[in-house]
């Protein structure tokens, strides 16, 4: 069983900053690739950055210069540092992971966090 609880999340003002958390626990012999995404009320899920176990990471066009992933592998954890937050970064942020249990891989998510920025 894989499990992944995400952290950090709150109201903050516009301009301010917020660093999430997500940790994986469980049956875990390795994790692969792990990844932000958000949902805003009446969107769809969208990514905003992925990290690899290697540390390599990647972010769609709109996500570059605010956002930056870390992980840290030892404790199975990956962060979101969100910098300049805006109104429009309101949502439920998601984490997920690609975990291997037992003898399968297996893309695990986590229940998300809810971020809110007030102007």
């Amino acid at each position: 069983q894989v499990q992944l609880v995400e952290s950090g999340g709150g109201l903050v003002q516009a301009g301010g900053s917020l660093r999430l958390s997500c940790a994986a626990t469980g049956s875990i012999f390795s994790i692969n690739t792990m990844a932000w995404y958000r949902q805003a009320p009446g969107k769809q899920r969208e990514l905003v950055a992925v990290i690899t176990s290697g540390g390599n990471t990647h972010y769609p066009d709109s996500m570059k210069g605010r956002f930056t992933i870390s992980r840290d592998n030892a404790k199975n954890t990956v962060y979101l540092q969100m910098n300049g937050l805006k109104p429009e970064d309101t949502a439920v942020y998601y984490c997920n992971a690609n975990v291997l249990s037992g003898s399968s891989w297996g893309l695990h998510w986590g229940q998300g966090t809810q971020v809110t920025v007030s102007s």
